[in-house]
């Protein structure tokens, strides 16, 4: 069986992305704790992936159990998407940049933490206009066939995700 980790001794194991993957499991674990989406959807995905990132890029360790003051600090990240979106962007950008602040370990972990970003960014889900949604009761609306298809927008994945990940932090 090969290494779980280099541990730089030279012996060339197999690098494992135990950060990464710890962001993984604590994101996972609040989604479902929440029980907010099914964990078989896109929308699920998203939010794992966004809460995993947040989790991921905001450094320090994560203990199992999650002290208020990092819960605190979680919510805040996850409040606002246009600021958590550049957010994102500069710190996967900071961590690319300077090749002396990681180390090879780090490398799988910062790999799988674009690949969610990428798929985050690039990816959009069929999501409710809520421009569309909520005409005042007196005014008349056509409820034609189209009508819910035109109360439905695609969206970039990150903005459906983080929302539900910012409501897992709150319910965990």
């Amino acid at each position: 069986m090969r290494p779980e980790r280099q541990d730089g001794t030279g012996g060339g194991g197999l690098l494992v992305p135990m950060d990464w993957m710890y962001a993984e499991y604590i994101a996972d674990e609040m989604l479902r704790t929440g029980d907010l989406m099914e964990p078989s959807t896109l929308e699920y995905r998203a939010g794992r992936d966004a809460l995993a990132l947040t989790v991921f890029l905001s450094g320090g360790e994560v203990p199992d159990a999650l002290p208020a003051a990092r819960l605190d600090e979680l919510r805040l990240l996850t409040a606002y998407g246009a600021q958590w979106c550049g957010w994102v962007r500069e710190r996967l950008g900071a961590s690319g940049a300077d090749p002396a602040s990681g180390t090879a370990s780090a490398e799988p972990d910062l790999a799988l933490a674009r690949a969610a970003w990428r798929w985050l960014e690039e990816t959009e889900l069929l999501a409710a206009d809520l421009d569309a949604i909520g005409a005042p009761p007196w005014e008349a609306v056509d409820d034609g066939p189209d009508a819910e298809e035109t109360a439905q927008v695609w969206t970039p994945a990150w903005q459906l995700g983080l929302p539900l990940g910012h409501l897992a932090i709150h319910l965990h």
